[in-house]
C-alpha cells in the first residue's frame, strides 16, 4: 500500500521492501543487513532507466508485526527522541531542514 501511494505524488524512484513501519533498514544493531538494504537501494539510482522505476527489493522480514514492534522495546530510544521529548517545538526545525544540534 505505501509503494503505491509514494509512487502517486510522481517520485522518479522508488524502492519498496516488506518490512514493518519503522524498520526502514532492518534489525536494531544488524549492520550487515542494514548495509545490504541501502547498498541495493542506491544500486536502483544507477541502474534506474527513467521516472517512475520501482524496485522490490529482495529482503524479507522473519517476524510477525508483533515481534517486530517488541524487539527493541528495551533499547534506549535515539538521541533525537530526547531531545524532542524534551524540546517538542524542535520538530518543525526538522521539517524545514533546520537540525537541532545539542552539545
Amino acid at each position: 500500500m505505501i509503494p503505491d501511494l509514494t509512487r502517486a505524488v510522481g517520485v522518479p524512484r522508488l524502492a519498496g521492501i516488506s518490512y514493518p513501519m519503522g524498520r526502514p533498514l532492518g534489525r536494531p544493531h544488524d549492520s550487515d543487513g542494514q548495509r545490504a538494504v541501502l547498498r541495493a537501494t542506491l544500486e536502483l539510482l544507477a541502474s534506474a532507466s527513467g521516472p517512475d522505476t520501482y524496485i522490490e527489493l529482495p529482503f524479507n522480514w522473519h517476524e510477525s508485526p508483533a515481534q517486530a514492534r517488541n524487539a527493541s522495546k528495551d533499547l534506549p530510544p535515539p538521541p533525537i527522541v530526547e531531545l524532542l521529548r524534551k524540546k517538542p517545538w524542535l520538530l518543525a526545525n526538522l521539517y524545514s531542514g533546520r537540525i537541532p544540534h545539542e552539545p
